[in-house]
């Protein structure tokens, strides 16, 4: 059952047990998504939006984010007017373990091409 939202500003995230692999690996099909995970796996702890610079425009930016969230890839809540996004990384490494790191090492792997 998708966590419901509490409040209009607590956004609904799936349980871990509503993750599947479909959505996580659709929502790491995309070059502007696997660049907001990179910056969140490397930074290990939460980020607002705004700290993780894509070359989009702001709805763009939103609509990753929420693809990301959707899918159970990353949490998102907001503390005071900032929207703070952290990897799910101990539920993606218990559904599907090695996933998250084969992603980011083939990530690593072909910037050095």
């Amino acid at each position: 059952m998708t966590t419901p939202a509490v409040s209009s500003r607590d956004l609904p995230h799936p349980a871990r047990e509503e993750i599947r692999l479909a959505a996580v690996l659709h929502a790491l099909s995309d070059p502007m998504r696997l660049r907001i995970v990179r910056e969140l796996a490397a930074d290990g702890d939460e980020l607002s939006c705004s700290d993780i610079d894509l070359p989009v425009t702001k709805s763009t930016s939103t609509h990753h984010f929420r693809v990301l969230r959707e899918a159970g890839v990353v949490r998102q809540v907001y503390r005071g007017t900032a929207k703070m996004n952290g990897l799910r990384r101990t539920d993606l490494d218990g559904l599907f373990p090695g996933l998250l790191d084969a992603v980011l090492d083939a990530l690593a792997r072909e910037s050095l091409r």
